[in-house]
């Protein structure tokens, strides 16, 4: 029996230590989500006191948060819009040309990603002030696409890099042009990595303080009103807010990835010698049709 046990350990410590991990990278949303539930004894109190749905139930007891919280959707969205539509142009730019200068662009697009982001807030305020730019709403959107473009780059350029090229070759010997092979082939493989690059971009910009601060001028995002009340005490709704974030960009994960694996299935019951990285001249065929 003892030798069951340690075979069975030595054959899943590696899934064991990941699932360890993983819990306690939950533990903190898990805290939160549970005093989403919580009435604290007092404004400064974070035990768990009493449990109660009144924070579920009325999400915009104060009103200032709610309107935060809209702002930081709107900023998000917005900036998510275009730095997904850049970065991913940029992108198929850098993997599928050679041209003078590539190189340093690929430098320089790192350079936001490893730049601190005092140092970023601190610089992009000095810009906004020697060109007389007053800051508010639109100076916190350049901000956030200014970072946001460099992981878009580099996400949506490691699909691209893993991308098996001979299917859009196949799909051209079959008589498509070169827009029914982006629109048939490409961007369906490229897809779920732009889609991981949208929604890393909204996570960003929404959770963005440090940048947010110094270009906001008299602008409050949720993470400003968070930090700001925290000192009077955070209300429990703040909570709820970021309990539904976290199940959102969940469900929304879960929704991009589940169709992909649907269609490995089904391709796995009607071919099973298909489960390498092609997937046949009859697959191609039918995603050109």
């Amino acid at each position: 029996m003892t030798h069951r046990v340690s075979r069975w350990l030595a054959d899943r410590w590696v899934l064991l230590v990941a699932l360890l991990v993983l819990g306690y990278l939950s533990l903190p949303i898990l805290v939160v989500a549970g005093l989403s539930f919580n009435r604290p004894s007092s404004r400064l109190s974070y035990d768990f006191h009493e449990f109660t749905l009144d924070n579920w139930r009325n999400p915009c007891a104060t009103s200032d948060m709610c309107d935060a919280v809209v702002r930081s959707v709107q900023i998000g969205f917005l900036a998510t819009v275009v730095a997904t539509v850049l970065g991913t142009l940029m992108a198929f730019a850098l993997a599928r040309h050679r041209f003078r200068g590539r190189s340093g662009i690929n430098v320089l697009i790192f350079l936001p990603m490893a730049t601190p982001e005092l140092v970023m807030g601190t610089s992009l305020l000095a810009l906004f002030v020697a060109a007389g730019v007053p800051q508010g709403f639109w100076t916190i959107v350049i901000a956030h696409v200014m970072f946001c473009v460099s992981f878009v780059v580099v996400t949506v350029k490691a699909r691209l890099a893993g991308m098996d090229s001979r299917l859009e070759e196949a799909a051209m010997d079959l008589y498509a042009n070169e827009w029914q092979t982006f629109r048939r082939i490409t961007l369906p493989l490229v897809l779920p990595g732009i889609v991981a690059a949208a929604l890393l971009s909204f996570s960003l910009s929404f959770d963005d303080f440090i940048i947010t601060n110094f270009n906001a001028g008299t602008t409050v995002t949720f993470p400003m009103y968070v930090w700001g009340a925290a000192q009077r005490g955070i209300p429990p709704q703040v909570n709820v807010i970021g309990t539904a974030m976290f199940a959102i960009a969940l469900l929304l994960v879960l929704a991009s990835t589940l169709p992909g694996r649907r269609r490995q299935r089904a391709a796995l019951r009607v071919n099973p010698a298909a489960g390498g990285s092609g997937s046949g001249s009859a697959g191609e065929a039918e995603a050109v049709r």
